[in-house]
């Protein structure tokens, strides 16, 4: 016998990216059986969070505001832009604390497949935003997938042609790790790209 607000709360948590339904049936049947007052606390801030996040005006990611306190930041240096593809990329790099400039979230990345343009990316606005006259370097930092380093391309063109030094995060071997157990093509790029 089906219940309504079980499937209803299952198909929910199917949303989630990597989330199918038994994970979400887990889910669902862990916070109603062992954590209510979990479940409680997930469903108000989820609320909270979809009447007040809100996009950047500058940069796009998530605020409570007009603009997020990175961009108000007068200690960042605005001459270094980092074109990340998602707010958790940016979180990522804030998280190692060596980077101090700005940011731009594109809040996707190109897909044509999927029917993602530049325009879907916010081709233009990261334009407008990198040539103000303030910005001297932009940091591609897209991900290293298909449709990251096609993004990283296209935004790299764009850029260099407006005479904007254009640079792109390295990538190589991970530290601590033994080349027999590297990948095939990270070895072929650490090789390329060595110093």
């Amino acid at each position: 016998m089906a219940e309504p607000a079980l499937d209803a709360l299952i198909d929910s948590l199917r949303r989630l990216p990597g989330v199918g339904v038994k994970s979400a049936q887990r889910m669902a049947f862990h916070l109603l059986q062992h954590d209510r007052e979990g479940a409680q606390r997930l469903a108000v801030s989820l609320q909270s969070a979809v009447a007040h996040l809100r996009h950047c005006e500058r940069c796009h990611t998530f605020t409570e505001s007009a603009v997020c306190s990175t961009c108000l930041d007068a200690s960042r240096d605005a001459r270094l832009l980092c074109v990340v593809e998602n707010p958790a990329d940016q979180a990522a790099l804030e998280r190692t604390g060596s980077y101090r400039g700005m940011y731009f979230v594109l809040m996707g990345r190109l897909s044509p497949l999927d029917g993602v343009g530049a325009r879907d990316i916010g081709l233009a606005q990261l334009i407008e935003r990198a040539g103000g006259g303030v910005v001297e370097e932009v940091i591609v930092a897209t991900n290293f997938t298909a449709e990251g380093e096609a993004t990283a391309h296209v935004i790299g063109e764009a850029l260099k042609s407006r005479g904007l030094r254009v640079t792109r995060l390295a990538r190589g071997v991970p530290i601590g790790s033994e080349l027999e157990y590297v990948d095939l093509g990270t070895i072929a790029h650490a090789l390329v790209d060595r110093r």
